[in-house]
C-alpha cells in the first residue's frame, strides 16, 4: 500500500507515522511548503528528494504515483486539493474539516460518489471506545428512547490559547469559524448518537475575553518582554517549556531544547501576548439543535475549563447515561420510582486505548487502511456521512451572527443552489 502525504503538521504526521510504523503502507511522497517540517517527514519516512514537494502543483503534475492520499493541509486549501486529488482516481484520508465552505463540502461529496473514490473524513470520535460504548447503549434501547441531551467540549483554556488565539485557527479568514474548526467533531458524534438529520438549529458565542481590553497592566505585545508575565497564566514560558518534547511545544520548533523553544518565542507567533493578537473566533459559544427525530440537544463550547474534555449526559425515556471522556468512564442509571427506593446503576470504564483522541486516531487508520484494501465503502466516517455536520456547524455560525433561527433543510437547498 502507497500513501502520498499532504499536509506534515501535527495531525498528518500522526496518522502516517502509525501506518508507517505498523508497516501497514508506505510513505512514498510529502508535500509540505515548510521546508523543515518537509525535511523532517522525508527523513522519518525515508522519501527521496524527487518525491519531496514545497508546492502541491508539482505534486498532481506527476499523476497517481500511489494508491491514496492523506490531505492534512490548512482548511481552507482543503477544497481545491481534494477536487484535484479525485480527479487523479486518489482515495483520500481527509482531515476536517471538509472545508469552511459547506457548498464546497457538498460539491466533494458529490464529486467523489460520481469517481467511486473514497474519501474518509477524520471524525475520530466516532472511532473512539467511549463514544462507542455509548452508542451501543443507546442502540440497544435498554433506556428507552433518548429525549434530550447535554454535550459540552471542554477545550482547555491553554489549549484555545495555544490553537485559536496565538496559532494556525484564530481567525476565520484564515481557517474557519471555532463551531467548524473544532466542533465538527461534535455535530458529528451528536447525530451519530441520535441517528437522525438536525431540523432546526440556533445558537449564541461572541469573543469575551481574549481581547486587549483584558490584558493585564504593564504587559506588552511579547510573552518575553512582558513586565506582567509572571503573573500571567498565559506567559508562553509557562505553557511550553515544561511541556518540552511533547503537543503544543512541538508545534513550535522542530529544536526541543529550552534555547530552541525560547528563540521560537521571541521570533514566531507563539510568543505573543494572547491580549494582543489579531484572534477573532469565539472562545465561548453555545448552540440550541432539534432534530427531526424530536430529539432536542444543548452543545456547550468553552475554552475556560482546566482539562481538555468531553462530557456527555444523554437523558431517555427510562434512563440516562453520564460520561467524560477524560476519566474514559461512563455512568448508566435506571430511573427510580422515587427519592427512597433504590436504583439500579452501571459504571462502564472503557479503558485507556493506544493512540491519540482515546483511541480513534488509531482506530481511524485501522479502518481507512481496511477500506482501501476492500472494495466496499462503508467507512463509519464516509463523506456522505460527515458533511451532515458540517452544514450542522456552518448552520450554528450563521445563527449566532444573524440572530435567526435556522431552518436546516431550506439552508442545504440555498447551499445546493447557490
Amino acid at each position: 500500500m502507497k500513501i502520498a502525504l499532504v499536509g506534515a503538521g501535527q495531525r498528518g504526521m500522526i496518522y502516517s507515522e502509525y501506518v508507517y510504523e505498523t508497516k501497514k503502507a508506505e510513505i512514498v511522497a510529502v508535500v509540505e511548503p515548510d521546508d523543515k517540517k518537509r525535511s523532517a517527514a522525508a527523513q522519518k519516512f525515508g522519501i527521496p528528494l524527487g518525491m519531496q514537494f514545497k508546492r502541491i502543483e508539482d505534486f498532481f503534475q506527476i499523476g497517481r504515483i500511489a494508491d491514496a492520499v492523506i490531505i492534512a493541509s490548512m482548511d481552507q486549501d482543503h477544497y481545491e486539493q481534494v477536487m484535484i486529488a479525485l480527479d487523479l482516481n486518489y482515495d483520500i484520508l481527509l482531515e476536517k474539516p471538509i472545508s469552511p465552505d459547506p457548498r464546497e463540502c457538498l460539491k466533494i461529496q458529490d464529486k467523489a460518489n460520481q469517481k467511486g473514490c473514497k474519501v474518509i473524513v477524520c471524525h475520530v470520535l466516532r472511532y473512539t471506545n467511549f463514544f462507542a460504548a455509548i452508542k451501543e447503549i443507546i442502540d440497544s434501547g435498554e433506556l428507552g428512547k433518548v429525549i434530550t441531551i447535554q454535550h459540552n467540549e471542554n477545550v482547555g483554556n491553554y489549549h484555545i490559547a495555544h490553537s485559536f488565539v496565538r496559532g494556525n485557527w484564530r481567525r476565520s479568514d484564515l481557517s474557519s469559524p471555532l463551531i467548524m474548526q473544532k466542533s465538527c467533531h461534535d455535530m458529528d458524534i451528536l447525530a451519530w448518537l441520535v441517528g437522525s438529520e438536525a431540523s432546526r438549529i440556533t445558537s449564541f458565542g461572541s469573543l469575551k475575553y481574549f481581547k486587549e481590553e483584558n490584558a493585564p497592566a504593564e504587559s506588552s505585545d511579547r510573552c518575553l518582554t512582558c513586565k506582567a508575565a509572571k503573573n500571567c497564566r498565559f506567559d508562553a514560558r509557562k505553557a511550553y517549556l515544561p511541556v518540552a518534547g511533547s503537543w503544543p511545544a512541538t508545534v513550535l520548533t522542530q529544536d526541543q531544547s529550552e534555547e530552541g523553544i525560547l528563540k521560537a518565542l521571541k521570533e514566531g507567533p507563539y510568543g505573543r501576548c494572547v491580549y494582543r493578537c489579531d484572534n477573532d473566533v469565539c472562545d465561548n459559544q453555545v448552540v440550541l439543535i432539534e432534530f427531526k427525530n424530536d430529539v432536542t440537544v444543548s452543545f456547550n463550547l468553552s475554552g475556560f475549563t482546566n482539562k481538555i474534555s468531553r462530557t456527555i449526559k444523554v437523558m431517555c425515556e427510562n434512563g440516562e447515561i453520564r460520561g467524560d471522556d477524560s476519566l474514559n468512564q461512563i455512568e448508566v442509571t435506571k430511573f427510580a420510582s422515587n427519592a427512597i427506593d433504590g436504583f439500579e446503576q452501571r459504571v462502564i470504564h472503557t479503558g485507556l486505548t493506544q493512540g491519540g483522541h482515546g483511541g480513534g486516531d488509531v482506530a481511524l487508520m485501522n479502518d481507512f487502511i481496511c477500506q482501501l484494501e476492500s472494495d466496499s465503502n462503508n467507512s463509519r466516517s464516509s463523506i456522505t456521512q460527515s458533511v451532515e455536520s458540517h452544514v450542522m456547524a456552518y448552520a450554528a455560525e450563521q445563527s449566532r451572527i444573524t440572530g435567526e433561527v435556522v431552518n436546516v433543510d431550506v439552508l442545504k437547498g440555498l447551499l445546493r443552489n447557490s
